[in-house]
């Protein structure tokens, strides 16, 4: 057989994979085919989604089962040697390994992202690929790894034995870590978005430590009392006996692994401080979730606690490294030692991307001004003075406002699913007990039902705290809607949390990145797959801001000449105190100077109306497509199409349309919510043709008559002039996608007509003739000129 005659497959089987085991590689232990490492990016279509195309290694080469060291791309003979090679470069890049390798059965062109080679890339014949034991010399030599080092990082990841092992991006964040331990460094920050798996990465780093006895006794540090305890009850499980939570009583010096609240373990009196039980040096490692609260500011009381366990290892997890003047990680941390962004996940497809539909109201906008001698229902005078958006339910309650929003949240979800979980983030506690009440009765029907359909889940509610758990849960079906103000901005894993209300002002990047973390989760089992922001506060103009999704910035002092910077506003427990479960107690309404809370004036009598509603989508460049949908079809269609022609050319020779629709939804071509736009009844290629290059579009219907009317079908038998005419019948109520999968004879009418096997074979003669008669009736739909 000729070797161009081969597949990709065979070039593999017959020449690559031979080629590897000469050189001494273990195909069962050290070698890896067709890996798949991504889940493929998720494309939202209006209320629908599909998944883009998954990375996948045709070979990816390991060292020890946790360390890859090289991947190769193949290509079957009629590429050149080389024609993989940018491809493999990219996954060595993403996978951090440092050889990456391209082959069409003929040799290798091998490349050496080390540095230490010369030339960098080199032509191999098929009997040269070198052997395990020489890439794994030339990988240390890149590492400077002696010894010691390389016992500590061949330690093996933790295993169930269920097949769970840590992604790609997991792996490269472990390996580092471990690595960077090993050789001495003592503070360490990793960089990992919400939804990504940081306790899970966590728990591996301190595994490999711990079996290796590298790091003996482990401190787990979180500041949130349901972060410890899911994380000791899930990815932590298997330390077992050896592992306990630190409560606030008399420290057990006999684990090795402590989970603690910062709050558990510091406080305003000494007795309090039940760190200090412990020796200064009794823990060699401490790890630090939520990094960015309060351990990051140089005066914080949580501070001390690193700074009293000084002599061990830190190492600081977050999704959004603080930075500012006053506060920062990478001061204390370093630069992070990895970094796996928002952005990333979404484009791997391990978060769930969001569209935004965003909502101004009249008065935000405007202002109101109440008229002399105006007094609220309370009977006080109400300050003569202009209120905007970020004085309302802070300063002054509109209940016609809070009405209004909680109409507009509950029109969304009987528009899509009125069970979807939703989070409402309010201005403060009292907007988020106001807010439960009027979303109870705009849904009294589902209220009645179960009265946990709505709860207010805020610190100083013991009851809606005690619900927090079944909000998390995605078993539990209530509550559905939860209000909020601060409680829910970090750490809660809703994983199945469709809808974010935005109904509080948010100017700290850091609270805003938290906040759109609670939605990022995908969980398949349930349907979750992408959320939707409603945002009322202008709170998502922060994604325009390029820190949204860059990587972090140390901001040193400005100079005596520039203006003031001033510092973000307050979190939850970054003055170092909680409540009476190391939950963050809400702010206090802001003071008027004198030492009195600010009044708060309601009103009842203020109306508000919507005066813009828009929704914007996550395009393909991470950003938010903002400009009209019509605009960003025509200006993404023309950038891959040249002209009109070119698009006909490429749309008429395509096997199926289904790979030019697939193709321009991965570019963020958002077909179904054009079709919102310019009519449902035209089809992807119409609505492409009017909008993109200003022709006159046809409906389905009409396209499928024109065919009709040629009366083409003559050629054919009666029985496959019935399937042809039902194939067009479809096409006209669905579209040409449902018509080139087979699966549409087993449904209604083809079923009538005769079984799939008898369609194909016995009306056609074979499925060849079939999908030649299909790609004949497409030509009829299209082929014309318009």
């Amino acid at each position: 057989m000729k070797k161009k005659s081969l597949s990709e497959r065979d070039i593999c089987t017959k020449y690559i994979t031979p080629a590897i085991q000469s050189a001494g590689w273990d195909i069962h232990t050290q070698v890896r085919e067709e890996v798949t490492f991504t889940a493929g990016r998720i494309i939202v279509r209006g209320k629908l989604y599909s998944r883009g195309e998954k990375k996948r290694a045709d070979y990816i080469l390991y060292h020890k089962p946790n360390l890859p060291i090289a991947v190769i791309e193949a290509k079957d003979n009629n590429h050149t040697i080389g024609h993989g090679m940018q491809q493999a470069l990219e996954y060595a890049e993403a996978l951090d390994v440092p050889f990456a390798s391209s082959s069409n059965g003929d040799g290798f062109v091998f490349h050496d992202r080390t540095g230490l080679s010369n030339p960098v890339e080199q032509h191999l014949s098929l009997d040269e690929f070198p052997s395990p034991g020489a890439l794994w010399q030339r990988y240390k030599q890149w590492r400077g790894i002696e010894p010691p080092v390389e016992d500590i990082i061949n330690q093996p990841y933790y295993s169930d034995g269920s097949g769970r092992e840590p992604r790609y991006y997991q792996r490269v964040a472990i390996n580092r870590t471990v690595e960077a331990i090993a050789k001495g460094q003592n503070r360490i920050l990793l960089v990992m978005a919400t939804g990504t798996g940081k306790t899970y990465t966590a728990f591996q780093i301190i595994w490999r430590l711990w079996k290796s006895r590298i790091k003996k006794r482990i401190l787990f540090l979180a500041d949130r009392n349901i972060l410890v305890d899911q994380t000791k009850t899930n990815d932590f499980k298997p330390f077992g006996q050896a592992m306990t939570k630190i409560e606030k009583r008399q420290a057990d010096k006999s684990y090795e692994i402590y989970l603690s609240l910062y709050q558990a373990v510091t406080g305003r009196e000494e007795e309090k401080n039940i760190y200090k039980q412990f020796s200064p040096d009794f823990f060699d490692l401490v790890v630090i979730d939520e990094c960015h609260r309060g351990s990051a500011a140089e005066d914080s009381a949580w501070r001390e606690i690193l700074d009293y366990f000084s002599s061990a290892t830190h190492v600081g997890l977050t999704a959004t490294p603080k930075e500012t003047k006053d506060v920062s990680n990478i001061h204390y941390f370093g630069e992070p030692i990895y970094t796996y962004s928002l952005k990333q996940g979404i484009e791997d497809g391990f978060l769930a991307p969001y569209k935004v539909v965003r909502i101004d109201l009249d008065k935000d906008l405007t202002g109101w001004r109440p008229e002399k001698g105006k007094v609220d229902k309370q009977g006080l005078l109400i300050e003569d003075r202009i209120y905007n958006q970020k004085d309302f339910d802070r300063t002054l309650v509109a209940e016609k406002r809070t009405e209004l929003v909680a109409r507009k949240v509950t029109e969304f979800l009987k528009a899509s699913d009125r069970y979807a979980k939703t989070i409402v983030f309010c201005e403060d506690t009292d907007h988020a007990e106001r807010m439960r009440q009027v979303l109870v009765n705009e849904n009294a029907d589902l209220a009645a039902e179960n009265s946990k359909y709505v709860m207010r889940i805020t610190g100083d509610d013991q009851v809606g705290k005690m619900e927090l758990d079944n909000f998390i849960d995605p078993e539990s079906r209530y509550p559905v809607i939860a209000t909020t103000s601060r409680l829910m901005n970090t750490g809660v894993d809703a994983q199945t949390c469709k809808l974010i209300v935005l109904d509080q002002t948010i100017q700290s990047m850091t609270t805003f990145k938290q906040i759109i973390g609670r939605g990022t989760r995908i969980n398949e089992d349930y349907g979750k797959f992408y959320f939707t922001i409603m945002d009322f506060k202008k709170a998502t103009e922060l994604f325009a801001d390029p820190a949204f999704d860059g990587d972090p910035v140390q901001i040193y002092e400005p100079d005596e000449n520039d203006p003031p910077v001033p510092p973000d506003p307050p979190e939850d427990g970054e003055d170092g105190e909680g409540g009476p479960d190391g939950e963050l107690s809400p702010p206090e309404p802001p003071g008027d100077g004198k030492g009195e809370p600010r009044v708060k004036y309601i009103v009842d009598d203020v109306p508000f109306w919507v005066v813009a509603e828009r929704v914007q989508y996550y395009g393909k460049d991470g950003k938010l497509i903002t400009e009209s949908l019509k605009d960003y079809t025509k200006r993404t269609v023309r950038q891959k199409f040249k002209s009109l022609d070119d698009f006909l050319r490429r749309w008429n020779e395509a096997d199926k349309k289904q790979a030019i629709i697939r193709e321009l939804e991965e570019q963020g071509v958002l077909l179904e919510a054009l079709a919102e736009e310019v009519g449902k009844e035209f089809g992807p290629f119409d609505l492409i043709c009017h909008v993109a290059f200003d022709q006159p579009p046809l409906t389905r219907r009409e396209r499928a008559e024109n065919v009709r009317k040629r009366n083409y079908f003559t050629k054919y038998g009666e029985q496959a002039r019935a399937v042809l005419n039902a194939l067009l019948d479809k096409y006209a109520d669905e579209g040409v996608e449902n018509i080139e999968d087979l699966k549409v004879l087993r449904i209604n009418p083809f079923d009538s007509i005769g079984t799939p096997t008898e369609i194909v074979n016995q009306f056609f003669g074979g499925r060849q003739n079939y999908e030649q008669a299909l790609r004949e009736l497409e030509e009829q739909l299209y082929g014309v000129e318009m």
